[in-house]
């Protein structure tokens, strides 16, 4: 029990250090404002569910990007042939290569070098040495050019690059406040921006890949034709729907733009974009406008001709302006994406969600409320099983909140809903270290031990089993942050931090201040009673008498689990099976009856509609589309236009669009987090314990988790990456409660070695049983205020959670005994077959 004076300085510098990381989020903004280069941190940044604001993932067409090379290199083989006076139609692509056709071996030897010189470096390759970014092989009088993997992963990483920038410049100039843009495996952008509730601007400018060209009107091609001469493009219009015959070649690059700017025009007040040409555009355009006067001008835009204005005279300053019929909106989005630049590669926006700032600000109120109501219930628990030693248990609590908001400041976190559930659940299994070491002081204090020997004894056992139940939970809350995206991720972040701090508070500053009561009171004997008094001798129940019906019901429940996952099955949320989910608000009484036909008329599929908030909101949820990503936005699109038509005033809280790439992901990585999460518990025990004992609690384990997927299928709660965290969450538990019976178990084995095995069971559950009821009680009291008030965001975690805690807590006290029993008893039935002199040895 003895602390040197340095550890205590460093604790004390900890504590402080951490309160005033944490003091920023309680101060008004003024003061933050006004003492900003004092504090040590900045507040912890509110994630876009409680702040409201838009979220996109976007992915490089990789396809898009092979094939914008492919049809470079096409250019430039054929610029070759044309060198050497050879037919250019003898190079094609074919498939993900080019295959030049030349039969004379003269004239192939003599372009194949040249072909060889397009090669571009890939980067340093180890050593010092460059690649190149295609291969060129010849076989018979074909040479055959193929990208390289290493020049395409090259390629991807530079558009993925470029792409941050030019998206970064392009939000800048819309002016959207503190956005977050940043990079996402290889070929993903994730883009944040707080504020924003509708995103449809927002995909406008970053969906466009803004390649403008200019190019000349062929007015002697019929614009509705199927089969242009070759030369002529027909392009549609982007605003009227008209065709244009365009002339393929580019008259000027949009590389040439110097700038560009939103405007109106002075006479017909309608909005404009004007453009400004570099020095060479300028005179390009010069040239063109003086040779062509009278023709139309095509403006092209990613496909789609913006406006064709007819030339009426020269313009030699290198000026333009673009006129059309768009909003003042569009303009200033279409001079965003011109000054910006053009993105390398199209980006397909594969997850969408939007939160309005009403649901968020109803987000944190519900949050707060929720939190403090659940902190009030556990420490009205420990006041009613401790008293006054309860006092210090939780200062202990309130100290393991200030420092992990402390934490998740100086750490940059974003905290979100499932982030504030964590930090409500990290409190209610600090409470359980608190439990474990007063539940061994009083058994110490029962044995006759001294206030100090008890002290010392009971922090020394308990320790072994804080860690081993902190790791078991620490091990699924790393897989879930490893495998979880976004909000799910911030819950396995307050998790793993509030785990950690918990071990702190509990082991060094509980301890102190424990020591601390008995040296200035000067107790000779530590008395920890309840409010009621007394608390009762260590209860004497046989659970192992029960254990063939406690088994029976376990399986019975389970078998019916597996028959609810198939029939009716899980409701997966749009998480894992992609589709579009949107919820509108209304001051007026919702009119479902008017609004499903509009829907339904769409012919987008079944269209599932839940009213909520007394008919004020409705949930729309439409299945995936069939397609691409692509489907999916104009989807949206539709199911917001039908929902204004049918609900006058309407607003859209919220929005998620989750394609098929991502939904998949999100899918596979998800069950994934839980296989691994299991496997790595397995082992943990089995290093820390025996075999049987790792054995016996992942076969209790699976029958724990069976009966939540059962609960899951049985409510038709959504199953999504939530639930997933509330599973992965119910592993790590469900292993803490086992391994605190086992730790029991292993300790009795070395103290009573010639007991029977069965009797050592009784024993060691008994003496843990009030432990894994109360920690249980402590976990509920904050889950409960949660799954009633929380909301729909954290609802699939929170009610879960309170059937997965009782179920939990009831295997390790019926069902984790028995099947250890059971694997004991056929281990050394086995062994004493397999011993010599057996009758088996003997045959």
């Amino acid at each position: 029990m003895r602390t040197s004076k340095w550890a205590i300085l460093a604790y004390v510098a900890i504590v402080f250090f951490g309160i005033l990381a944490a003091l920023p989020n309680v101060l008004p903004v003024a003061i933050q404002q006004q003492y900003a280069s004092f504090l040590p941190v900045k507040p912890v940044t509110l994630g876009l569910d409680l702040k409201g604001g838009s979220h996109l993932v976007l992915e490089v067409d990789a396809a898009g990007l092979r094939r914008a090379r492919l049809n470079t290199l096409l250019d430039d083989i054929r610029g070759a042939l044309r060198t050497e006076r050879l037919q250019t139609s003898s190079a094609r692509i074919a498939g993900d290569a080019i295959a030049v056709k030349i039969a004379d071996p003269a004239d192939r030897a003599r372009v194949l070098p040249k072909i060889q010189q397009l090669a571009a470096p890939v980067g340093t390759l180890g050593f010092g040495t460059s690649s190149s970014d295609i291969e060129v092989s010849t076989a018979d009088d074909t040479i055959t050019v193929k990208l390289t993997e290493a020049g395409l992963s090259d390629r991807m990483t530079a558009a993925v690059d470029q792409s941050l920038e030019i998206i970064r410049r392009r939000v800048d100039q819309v002016g959207v406040a503190e956005p977050l843009i940043q990079r996402v495996g290889s070929d993903r952008i994730l883009v944040q921006l707080p504020g924003l509730q509708d995103p449809t601007r927002l995909r406008q400018l970053l969906g466009s890949t803004a390649q403008m060209s200019f190019h000349m009107v062929d007015t002697s091609v019929d614009p509705n034709t199927t089969t242009p001469p070759r030369g002529v493009d027909i392009l549609p219009g982007a605003n009227d729907g008209a065709k244009y015959a365009v002339e393929s070649r580019v008259a000027i690059s949009g590389e040439r733009l110097a700038d560009a700017k939103a405007g109106f025009n002075q006479q017909t007040n309608e909005p404009i974009v004007s453009f400004t040409f570099d020095s060479q555009g300028a005179r390009q355009f010069a040239e063109i406008t003086r040779d062509n006067v009278g023709l139309p001008f095509a403006i092209v835009l990613d496909g789609k001709v913006l406006t064709a204005p007819r030339i009426n005279e020269p313009i030699p300053g290198g000026q333009g302006q673009i006129s059309g019929n768009f909003t003042a909106q569009e303009a200033t989005v279409l001079s965003a994406l011109l000054r910006s630049g053009a993105l390398p590669a199209p980006l397909t926006i594969i997850e969408e969600r939007s939160v309005g700032p009403n649901l968020g600000s109803d987000s944190i109120r519900m949050g707060i409320y929720t939190g403090l109501a659940g902190f009030a219930a556990v420490v009205v628990m420990m006041l009613v099983l401790y008293t006054s030693w309860g006092v210090i248990a939780n200062i202990g609590l309130v100290l393991h909140t200030i420092l992990t908001i402390g934490v998740l400041g100086m750490l940059g976190s974003t905290l979100t809903l499932p982030g504030i559930a964590g930090i409500i659940l990290g409190i209610g299994m600090a409470v359980d270290a608190n439990i474990l070491i007063n539940a061994r002081i009083r058994e110490e204090t029962a044995a006759g031990a001294g206030a100090m020997k008890a002290l010392d004894v009971g922090f020394n056992k308990a320790f072994a089993t804080i860690v081993d139940g902190n790791v078991t939970t620490l091990v699924g809350t790393i897989l879930l942050f490893m495998f979880g995206t976004g909000p799910v991720r911030g819950f396995a972040v307050t998790m793993m931090i509030g785990i950690v701090i918990s071990m702190f508070t509990s082991i060094t500053v509980v301890r102190l201040m424990m020591y601390q009561m008995v040296v200035r009171q000067k107790l000779k004997k530590i008395e920890i009673h309840s409010i009621f008094g007394k608390v009762p001798a260590i209860p004497v129940f046989s659970f192992m008498r029960g254990r063939y019906v406690a088994i029976g019901m376990s399986a019975f429940l389970s078998i019916s689990s597996i028959v609810l996952f198939f029939t009716p099955g899980l409701n997966y949320g749009i998480d894992f099976v992609g589709g579009i989910q949107v919820e509108a608000t209304s001051e007026a009484q919702l009119d479902l009856a008017a609004l499903r036909p509009k829907l339904e008329d769409l012919n987008i599929g079944e269209v599932a509609l839940q009213d909520f908030d007394q008919g004020k909101s409705v949930l729309i949820r439409v299945q995936r589309q069939p397609g691409g990503e692509a489907e999916q936005t104009v989807a949206l699109n539709a199911i917001k236009d039908a929902v204004t038509q049918a609900i006058p005033g309407a607003a859209f809280e919220r929005t998620e669009v989750v394609g098929p790439t991502i939904s998949a992901e999100l899918a596979r990585s998800g069950f994934l987090a839980v296989g691994l999460a299991m496997v790595a518990i397995l082992f943990y025990i089995w290093w820390r314990f025996e075999w049987h004992f790792a054995v016996g609690a992942i076969v209790t384990l699976i029958l724990d988790i069976t009966k939540m997927i059962g609960f899951f299928a049985l409510t038709q709660i959504d199953f999504n990456l939530t639930a997933i965290a509330a599973v992965l969450t119910l592993i790590g538990y469900s292993v803490n409660d086992k391994v605190v019976v086992y730790d029991r178990m292993r300790e009795n084995l070395r103290k009573y070695k010639s007991m029977p095995f069965s009797d050592l069971i009784d024993l060691s559950i008994n003496q843990v049983v009030m432990r894994c009821i109360f920690t249980s009680v402590a976990i509920l009291a904050s889950l409960l205020p949660m799954a009633i008030w929380g909301g729909d965001p954290v609802k699939p975690f929170a009610w879960p959670m309170v059937f997965g805690v009782i179920v939990a807590t009831t295997s390790s006290i019926y069902i984790g005994g028995p099947i250890l029993l059971f694997l004991s008893r056929w281990w050394k039935d086995r062994e004493s077959t397999r011993a010599p002199g057996s009758e088996l040895a003997k045959s």
